[in-house]
């Protein structure tokens, strides 16, 4: 009996000492907009992986590559566009042959949803009841630089740069524009999605550049065996479930 009892015990140190070695907690930093979806899938992917643990930071692309770039403990970055994602690389932060696209997005201006004013075009932005537009910082906010991309290809940034509000990232610009705090705002169609309650989207907006979302290893995260797994889950089938649930498209 007590042979046996000793056996039990030894086994069950043998394999807690596995489990512990091999249980792993991965950071990812992603762009704001990618909140919710994320959210949902670390979830997920801890259910299907008790063992590990998914560390979640959210902020606009720009600040999240600063924060890599000094150091942060980071094992994924994950970017709301190629200009972000291109300066990492160029600073030797990612892996690059683990870099990929994986969904899709698209810009929309929204206006609170109980608001009179009619807005259909760009254009319609430069009136004068227009007094106060959100925008993403351009220099450190995807949405912003999209945004502003367009501005100035229409010739219409010069005529409303008095107006724009800059925010710290796409979801600050939504809750301005849900609060009345702004009279329109430059946001991704899947955040307007969020509060279709307190939103209401006027138009689309066409953007020269596809808004494609890559993701990445960072170099600090490149023997972080489970942070490859992580990776390797975002492009499952339940994965591109819960993004198109939120309203992401696929990466083409």
């Amino acid at each position: 009996m007590k042979k046996t009892l000793t056996r039990i015990l030894v086994l069950s140190l043998f394999f807690g000492a596995t489990w512990s070695a091999q249980a792993q907690e991965i950071t990812v930093s992603a762009a704001a907009s990618l909140t919710n979806a994320f959210t949902d899938i670390a979830k997920n992917f801890e259910k299907a992986n008790p063992q590990h643990r998914v560390l979640l930071n959210f902020a606009g692309s720009g600040v999240l590559l600063q924060q890599i770039a000094k150091g942060a403990p980071v094992d994924i970055f994950a970017s709301a566009d190629s200009f972000t994602m291109n300066q990492a690389s160029a600073k030797n932060l990612i892996v690059e042959n683990s870099r990929f696209d994986f969904v899709a997005n698209s810009l929309v201006v929204i206006s609170a949803v109980n608001s009179p004013l009619k807005l259909t075009q760009l254009k319609d932005l430069t009136k004068k009841e227009v007094q106060r537009l959100a925008l993403g910082n351009p220099d450190s906010v995807p949405v912003g630089r999209y945004s502003k991309t367009v501005l100035e290809q229409e010739k219409l940034w010069p005529e409303l740069e008095n107006k724009i509000i800059q925010t710290q990232n796409v979801r600050q610009s939504l809750d301005y524009v849900a609060r009345g705090e702004v009279d329109a705002g430059f946001v991704y169609a899947t955040d307007a999605a969020l509060m279709a309650d307190k939103v209401q989207v006027r138009f689309s907006v066409p953007t020269s550049e596809a808004i494609l979302y890559p993701i990445s290893l960072t170099q600090t995260g490149k023997a972080n065996s489970a942070a490859q797994d992580f990776l390797i889950y975002l492009k499952s089938s339940d994965s591109m479930k819960v993004f198109k649930q939120y309203g992401f498209s696929a990466a083409n």
